[in-house]
């Protein structure tokens, strides 16, 4: 039950920053160069950039959730299919805004 109230608990906290960073940069103007630390900030073809960056994370991600949690080989397989789901749809949505905006 401890770990179930973590995982809620991180779950809201991130949410909540998520919120009030996407609130604040909703109306600014957005980044095409340089670096900011708020992906609210940045233009969606530079969020497609950041995306592709992370997927060296989201391998060491799974292959840490593989080797360090004790699940079944069909719940690694779900967690992994989830995980590269998300990423695949997150970049796609990416890619397809900057294509509408560059137009």
């Amino acid at each position: 039950m401890p770990l179930l109230q973590n995982i809620i608990s991180i779950t809201v906290i991130v949410l909540i920053v998520t919120g009030i960073l996407s609130i604040f940069s909703m109306k600014k103007e957005k980044l095409d160069k340089g670096f900011t630390f708020n992906y609210f900030k940045l233009s969606y073809r530079r969020k497609m950039i950041r995306t592709l960056w992370m997927l060296p994370i989201v391998f060491i991600s799974l292959v840490a959730i593989n080797w360090y949690a004790d699940l079944s080989f069909n719940e690694n397989l779900i967690i992994s299919i989830i995980f590269l789901t998300l990423f695949l749809i997150q970049l796609a949505y990416n890619y397809n805004k900057w294509k509408k905006y560059e137009r």
